[in-house]
């Protein structure tokens, strides 16, 4: 028999926007002290009334609780629950403040000249036209929010996304929802396949139903260029697909077909006597590839428009300017890039690159021709500018990007004004990105990518780097002579043996005060409590680094006691404690956390991996502000799925970063992740000074597996082909 009893929410414990899972404090009347429920709540308030049904129980750690089985939300009557009730963030425009101001003049009717009078807030003080506009246009969605929300998490959505989906579709919401669920899918973010799958089949769409076939499939193919792939071999799609939908092969066979027909896939076959012999693409990343390989070509013959000049001249006269004498390799380097249309430079950190850049800076310069510089992330993008005392940017402002005009406008019919363009930190470019780079590259340009090759391939899809270089067809020059000055660090020294399969060695010269540390720990508990320890107080104290703007956690993994998720959670509390905080898609949020961006976002002109600081919190709006580099951006409390806390981030995602301190958490349980070039993508990230906290086994591990994940792509291939 269940057990009913009917109370005020007074605060929100916790709760999880994904899955609606909340723990909540309830004032019941009869008892002095306040109730705790748990269960799934509809985007809970406090001072919202709730009438319950659920079970007593006894948690063995918080005590007694009762847990919800089915609720009902009631209209505050008091008018203390009111107040409460709409200052809770139920509606834009009213905050604490204001709720205490707008119940003090309209005590309990307030909700009842909300709903049927609201022109009369005008009388309150603070509650001008625009104030008002806000209100009723917060009120009539909440009232909208509500009835799209009852549809849809009864059929497996939670709040947190109902929200995104009437955002997104308006009242036209449950319509869309019934007739193609799918789409969710594709069209809202942070909703994926398997949640639009468990509506569907609420909505009883059959399992093995056409519709359900091509979204899955999409949605393999989707996931697999997650992981880097610009196709998937056929057999195996097919058989990803079945393990996941559990759909005969003839079902998913006859999917792939309607889609290709419909070219949302694109079909090659590789020719006779090659396993796998059918590459299925999507087709956005099938033009990409097409595209890369022959805007390649294209500009490789394409004529010059800088004068031809003699590369030994001009290297003899770049030295002489410079004060420099550069090494054979780099020599090299510089000679080609008078030389060539199209060229590759990569080497390791300290083999000088960035000297090089500078000497193909000064003989261009010096022929008065147009000049431009970029690189994947604003970070990358100002070292490059503080290291050349030029202007470059990042390549998505390079192509000016216009989410009016949705796409880049730099391209073909508009191309970029430069007769030399080179971008740093190459190995970041996926497949999408060096499409749009190569359609705005005029044909006369000299056109050089540096990168090192033996970094992490990009986050997105493809390895365009290592295939231009693997093609055969680019002048390449690799620079492996470290200098003097670079021999001095050990965390330079250190990340050439790692590369090299070689296991470093933690012992400073005597005298030295060594950039580079391993501290042995065996056990996950005991690693997170030494990194606590290090960030807060050690490093600080020794070094004189600030704990949250100097020092950068990088962890090879998401999950676990030592994964990103439970590391941020408690440094983020150990570094900046505070009551105040929003909570948002099972994160908190509070002004001075450090965050991170997790997605493009191109209306707030910031990007997956951008860094920012919390500045404020503003309840009555809704709204939370975050400085990126100086430049504050706004975002509604809905959006916040797009940032993460970023005291801790991963190793992918501080690709094309560097930072003062770097902090490495290493262990066993890592083991899926234990891989070279990952380590050695963490060390370079640090510019000062690096810590790996962790078991001598798992550093082992990692240096001696330079098996890296095949990535599907035909790149190089087709390049060979063209050039």
């Amino acid at each position: 028999m269940l057990a009913e009893l009917q109370g005020q929410i007074e605060r929100i414990t916790f709760t999880n926007e994904e899955n609606g899972f909340t723990i909540a404090k309830v004032k019941v009347s009869g008892r002095q002290d306040l109730v705790c429920v748990v269960g799934n709540l509809m985007a809970p308030m406090a001072g919202e009334i709730i009438k319950m049904q659920g079970e007593w129980t006894n948690h063995p750690k918080f005590g007694e609780q009762f847990k919800i089985v089915f609720y009902k939300s009631m209209v505050p009557a008091t008018v203390s629950a009111i107040q409460k009730y709409l200052g809770s963030g139920l509606i834009k425009g009213i905050g604490p403040v204001m709720a205490k101001r707008i119940v003090k003049k309209f005590g309990k009717d307030t909700l009842d000249v909300i709903e049927g009078d609201l022109d009369r807030l005008c009388s309150v003080e603070g509650i001008g036209a625009k104030r008002l506009l806000m209100i009723k246009k917060a009120w009539a969605d909440q009232k909208e929010i509500r009835e799209v929300m009852i549809f849809l998490q009864s059929h497996g959505v939670s709040s947190g996304y109902a929200t995104k989906i009437f955002k997104h579709y308006g009242n036209e919401a449950i319509q869309v929802v019934k007739e193609n669920p799918y789409r969710l899918a594709t069209d809202i973010f942070g909703i994926g396949f398997v949640t639009a799958d468990k509506i569907a089949e609420k909505l009883g769409f059959a399992k093995d139903c056409e519709l359900r076939a091509q979204a899955g499939i999409l949605y393999v193919l989707s996931e697999l260029s997650d992981e880097g792939h610009v196709y998937y071999p056929y057999e195996p799609l097919i058989e990803k697909c079945n393990e996941i939908l559990q759909i005969d092969r003839e079902g998913i066979s006859r999917a792939i077909g309607t889609i290709a027909l419909n070219e949302m896939i694109v079909i090659e076959e590789l020719g006779e006597g090659v396993e796998n012999n059918k590459a299925v693409y999507l087709a956005q990343f099938h033009v990409c590839e097409t595209s890369i390989a022959r805007r390649l070509g294209i500009l490789s013959k394409g004529q010059k428009s800088v004068r031809e000049i003699d590369a030994d001249k001009a290297l003899r006269w770049a030295q002489e300017k410079l004060s420099i004498t550069l090494a054979r390799k780099q020599a090299e380097a510089v000679k080609t890039a008078c030389r060539s249309k199209v060229m590759v430079l990569t080497g390791q950190p300290g083999t000088g690159k960035t000297t090089i850049i500078n000497s193909i800076l000064k003989i261009f310069h010096a022929l008065g021709v147009n000049v431009l510089l970029a690189a994947p992330t604003g970070r990358a993008a100002k070292r490059m500018s503080e290291a050349t005392g030029c202007e470059s940017k990042t390549i998505h402002r390079l192509l000016e990007f216009s989410p009016k005009k949705a796409g880049f406008q730099k391209n073909e019919q508009h191309p970029l004004g430069c007769d030399l363009l080179i971008v740093d930190e190459f190995s970041m470019v996926d497949c999408v990105l060096m499409h749009h780079l190569l359609k705005a590259i005029p044909q006369h340009a000299t056109f050089i990518m540096v990168g090192d090759v033996n970094q992490l391939p990009s986050v997105g899809a493809g390895n365009v780097l290592n295939d231009v270089i693997s093609s055969g067809k680019v002048p390449v020059v690799e620079l492996n002579e470290i200098f003097r000055q670079a021999r001095q660090s050990s965390i330079i020294v250190n990340a050439h043996k790692i590369n090299s399969g070689v296991i470093p060695s933690f012992k400073p010269s005597e005298g030295e005060l060594d950039d580079f540390f391993f501290i042995r720990k065996e056990e996950p508990e005991e690693i997170l409590e030494l990194i606590l320890e290090l960030v807060k107080n050690r490093i600080p104290n020794r070094f004189g680094f600030d704990p949250i703007d100097d020092i950068q956690v990088l962890t090879p993994m998401h999950k676990g006691t030592i994964g990103a998720g439970n590391l941020n959670a408690q440094l983020q509390e150990m570094l900046n404690p505070s009551e105040h905080s929003v909570s948002r898609w099972g994160r908190n949020f509070r002004v001075r956390d450090k965050v991170m961006q997790i997605k493009n976002n191109y209306d707030k002109e910031v990007f997956n991996g951008d860094i920012g600081r919390i500045t404020g919190i503003d309840e009555e709006a809704q709204e939370l502000s975050i400085s990126f580099d100086g430049r504050q951006v706004d975002y509604d409390f809905t959006d916040l799925d797009e940032v993460v806390l970023a005291y801790a981030v991963s190793v992918h995602k501080a690709q094309g970063s560097q930072y003062p301190v770097v902090v490495i958490p290493l262990h066993t349980q890592h083991y899926m992740l234990l891989q070279r070039n990952l380590i050695y993508t963490g060390i370079t990230r640090g510019q000062k000074l690096v810590i790996m906290v962790g078991t001598p086994k798992a550093l082992s591990i990692a240096v001696k597996n330079n098996r890296t994940r095949k990535r599907y792509t035909r790149l190089a291939e087709r390049i060979d082909r063209i050039l």
